[in-house]
């Protein structure tokens, strides 16, 4: 099918597209009351089975605007991925409404198929036995991607993603970067308007992470791609997402920034004091603490949500201080709390 002959989205009744103008709706994704319930089926003595349901999302609801950049984390079995698979069609929701582009995923898979890109970081869309190209190629075919653009497209995506020395290299002969780095460039060879990445930077080294998020930035910047990114690696969505969403047991605990979230879990930042001699732990007012001392060097906690600059001020006045430097908090250990606080009070699910 080619997108070129595809109606405009945005003028679907219900979709909050502006009416008769065919434009596209103020919320690219968006999920109202979303639920997925698998029916699972577990031994219960020697012949009987025993059937019930596992809620795998609950009542999500959330939007994505376009060119938006949103993490979508969560601990495992918190249902991200089944989110994905109802966003690309994949999986059909038990409740609720969602829509990308105006687009129900699971009544016109095919259609959407062509404004979306979808990486999933433990599975593979390249052709296993094949050299790399041919899997462009045939993704050349299917997309019906027209040639001028299919060769701008291929080259500009090999220079950034150095795909250059690999792609008549059989993709079962590829290391997991390598692999995933053409994964990610077959995702928009097409162009698609929004892409998923499902643990895109999984196995990867340092290398090989740093230049997947360069190029993710780029390409949102360049073409205002709209991109949701599920991982359990946190510095991709420091440096990559300024929006992040954290889902537990099917349900969205937390939608914003960085910064909130700190604050919602009720984070710290670390002030390292360097003093002139030893002392004794530095007197700074309540709720910052000193948390350790080791010789001339202590290290004060503070609620990150507050300026570093009056504790600053006040041992500088008191203390015979050499050096300072402010230490970020861990936002690992952020989400880990919040989800064992959660943990505490929600009964255990899986999906």
């Amino acid at each position: 099918m080619d997108t070129t002959a595809e109606p405009e989205a945005g003028g679907e009744p219900g979709t909050g597209g502006e009416p008769g103008t065919g434009g596209e709706p103020e919320a690219f994704i968006a999920l109202d009351g979303v639920e997925k319930v698998f029916d699972v089926r577990r031994r219960k003595g020697l012949l009987r089975r025993e059937r019930h349901q596992v809620r795998a999302v609950d009542s999500l609801s959330f939007t994505v605007a376009r060119g938006e950049m949103v993490g979508y984390i969560g601990p495992n079995g918190a249902g991200k991925s089944t989110t994905i698979k109802m966003l690309t069609g994949i999986l059909t929701p038990s409740g609720g409404r969602l829509r990308v582009a105006g687009i129900d995923p699971s009544r016109e898979r095919t259609r959407l198929a062509h404004r979306i890109g979808v990486v999933f970081g433990q599975r593979t869309t390249l052709w296993w036995d094949l050299p790399l190209i041919d899997s462009y190629k045939l993704m050349h075919r299917m997309y019906r991607i027209p040639d001028g653009r299919y060769r701008e497209n291929l080259g500009r995506l090999v220079e950034l993603l150095d795909l250059g020395d690999m792609l008549e290299v059989p993709v079962r002969q590829l290391s997991l970067g390598q692999r995933m780095r053409g994964d990610i460039a077959a995702a928009l060879l097409h162009d698609p308007e929004v892409l998923y990445l499902d643990e895109p930077t999984i196995g990867l080294d340092v290398v090989s992470k740093t230049r997947v998020r360069e190029f993710l930035r780029q390409v949102n910047t360049e073409r205002s791609t709209t991109v949701l990114l599920t991982t359990h690696d946190l510095q991709d969505i420091e440096q990559v997402c300024s929006r992040v969403m954290v889902i537990d047991h099917g349900r969205l605990v937390y939608d914003g920034g960085l910064a909130g979230l700190h604050e919602v879990g009720e984070s710290e930042r670390t002030l390292v004091v360097d003093l002139e001699r030893e002392c004794p732990p530095v007197e700074v007012p309540a709720p910052a603490r000193v948390v350790r001392v080791d010789g001339p060097r202590q290290w004060v906690a503070f609620p990150a949500s507050e300026s570093a600059a009056g504790l600053v001020a006040r041992i500088a006045e008191r203390y015979p201080l050499v050096d300072l430097s402010v230490r970020e908090p861990d936002i690992e250990a952020v989400i880990a709390k919040m989800y064992a606080e959660r943990a505490g009070r929600t009964p255990t699910q899986s999906s």
